[in-house]
């Protein structure tokens, strides 16, 4: 048998097996030191590139040919082709893919109290359900977290949609708008800083790619929120911490560091970054 030969239809991996090697590799290469994550980003860049190129001049003859199209079309509709030609910036992000970024900044936010959200349905032309999970279904402040948090998330992340309702119950999505790529979410992560560097039951105030951010740590838990106060937005990192509450510097307000949440106004909060622990190192997304 050819060694190069390709695999029978019936062979063919999945969108998840795929997506998985993809993991498995990142969660390698997240232990290797800095040198040698370079080399590999560099070579990943590089095939990178010469894909886009090819994939790029594919899709523009393609379309010269009359009938095309609707091909070109459904081929995207495929979860792998269309991975991929998100990673690669060639098609538009679905709005269940807007969506689901939009949940992804609150969920840091949520899973503080043991709590999560999943996108539910769309209903057209311009309603998004979605369903509290875990501590925060049926929690006495999900309204406000509903209202303050994933409303305006999803308002924020995706101007079209009009209404956003929160439903009850354990049904699954009743209709996909279109596949989330999971290259396109694990290029927003950066290197942010190491775990240890943040002392236990205390905070770091960094600025990663010009972001001004506030790190907080509790045990093996790391929190991190834009470094600006919920009042006026002024920097908050040098104000007073003890027994987990930071004072506000400017206005007194009090905060839960590893929450957000204000204490002495519970009606706002500090803003969440989606942040993420690799091994031992912190990373953030910036949406």
């Amino acid at each position: 048998m050819n060694a190069h030969a390709q695999p029978p239809a019936s062979e063919e991996r999945d969108f998840d097996a795929l997506a998985a090697d993809v993991e498995r590799l990142e969660a390698l290469m997240a232990h290797w030191d800095e040198s040698q994550r370079s080399v590999a980003f560099a070579y990943r860049q590089a095939i990178d590139a010469l894909h886009k190129a090819a994939l790029r001049k594919l899709i523009t003859e393609a379309k010269l040919v009359p009938g095309t199209a609707e091909a070109l079309r459904k081929a995207a509709a495929d979860p792998v082709v269309y991975g991929v030609l998100r990673y690669h910036g060639l098609v538009r992000p679905s709005q269940q893919e807007r969506v689901e970024n939009a949940l992804a900044s609150v969920r840091p936010m949520l899973a503080q109290h043991g709590g999560d959200v999943e996108f539910v349905a769309f209903k057209p032309p311009d309603t998004v359900e979605v369903r509290f999970l875990g501590n925060c279904d049926g929690c006495s402040a999900s309204t406000l977290t509903f209202a303050a948090g994933v409303k305006r998330a999803i308002e924020t992340h995706c101007p079209e949609i009009k209404h956003v309702r929160q439903v009850k119950g354990t049904a699954a999505s009743t209709l996909q708008t279109g596949f989330v790529s999971p290259f396109i979410e694990k290029e927003k992560w950066t290197h942010a800083l190491d775990f240890d560097a943040i002392p236990d039951g205390s905070m770091v105030a960094a600025t990663i790619d010009g972001e001004k951010l506030l790190f907080a740590r509790s045990a093996e838990a790391v929190a991190c929120f834009r470094d600006a106060c919920a009042h006026l937005g002024l920097p908050i990192s040098s104000g007073a911490l003890a027994n987990g509450r930071l004072v506000c510097p400017h206005h007194d307000f009090e905060y839960d560091i590893m929450t957000g949440e204000c204490l002495t106004v519970p009606e706002v909060r500090l803003q969440a970054v989606p942040l993420r622990v690799a091994g031992r190192r912190v990373e953030v997304r910036f949406d």
